[in-house]
């Protein structure tokens, strides 16, 4: 399962063009998903130094992820290498939908609610 997750004003508050404090257990519940077997994209609109950054700030922490405004490469396969502008994912975890963005405990309990691991459902892995 595939999660896009934004940057600034989901895992830390939006400070742009700074960086603001990591929004409550934001880092734990991400590293927590990853070990659990979910691939992270950090999806950001980032760019250039801004973005080096955001990746620094990431790896300080020890945060994980796949990948960084880059597709899953196993889906990059299915549509014969083409990389579009939109990051491909199951869920897109992003302060700027309908609405307010939830607390992290809350948003990994709604990840695990539509997108269950094996071990969610019971079944052998």
């Amino acid at each position: 399962m595939i999660l896009a997750i934004d940057f600034d004003g989901t895992i830390v508050e939006d400070k742009f063009p700074g960086i603001g404090n990591e929004r409550r257990n934001a880092g734990y519940y991400i590293n927590k998903l990853y070990k659990e077997g979910y691939f992270i994209i950090i999806w950001s609109s980032r760019i250039g130094k801004r973005l080096e950054e955001a990746k620094q700030w990431l790896d300080d922490r020890n945060i994980s992820y796949n990948t960084i405004n880059e597709s899953c490469p196993a889906n990059l396969e299915v549509f014969l290498g083409i990389d579009t502008r939109k990051i491909h994912a199951d869920m897109y975890i992003d302060d700027k939908g309908l609405d307010k963005i939830p607390e992290w405990d809350e948003i990994y309990e709604k990840v695990h609610c539509r997108l269950p691991t094996l071990e969610d459902t019971g079944f052998p892995g």
